[in-house]
């Protein structure tokens, strides 16, 4: 059982687009991690006081500029990931080994227009929709068994 104090609470946030693709964006930083082609879904770190929910719009936005959004659903339980120490020692001084994220499905509304990767502290270079059962493909090794089961759990909003 992973102890919850060793990992950053944060949440992920898979957003679905009217043709049934998700939202990926490709990390500024994945070639100083070692992971020049590193994409992935929205995600950040819970605030102090923050609701999960609450959170998740919030980083949604930062990171993508993204607010036209109804949240579908949410997993149940939170997943666990360890980091590389390399990064993990960078990233968070070694305070975390890794992070316990609660993931959302949200379902865009908007128009991509409204998609900013520089709407607050820039963290992506390029973003894509892509089908869901793509991602795996196109994330982080060591994010690679949290991804699945994001995938497999929300898997009925996407037929």
């Amino acid at each position: 059982m992973n102890n919850p104090e060793e990992y950053r609470a944060c949440v992920g946030i898979v957003v679905l687009n009217k043709n049934r693709h998700v939202f990926v964006a490709k990390r500024l930083d994945g070639e100083r991690s070692g992971w020049p082609n590193s994409w992935q879904f929205p995600q950040g770190g819970i605030d102090e006081r923050e609701n999960p929910q609450t959170a998740a719009l919030r980083e949604l936005n930062e990171e993508t500029g993204i607010s036209s959004i109804k949240i579908l659903d949410e997993m149940p339980i939170w997943l666990y990931y360890d980091i590389p120490e390399h990064i993990a020692a960078r990233s968070w001084t070694g305070q975390y080994k890794g992070q316990r994220q609660k993931w959302f499905l949200m379902k865009f509304t908007g128009s991509d227009e409204e998609i900013n990767l520089k709407q607050h502290v820039q963290e992506f270079c390029d973003w894509e929709w892509i089908s869901p059962h793509d991602v795996i493909n196109r994330v982080v090794p060591f994010k690679i068994d949290v991804y699945k089961q994001v995938i497999s759990y929300f898997s009925k909003w996407f037929t």
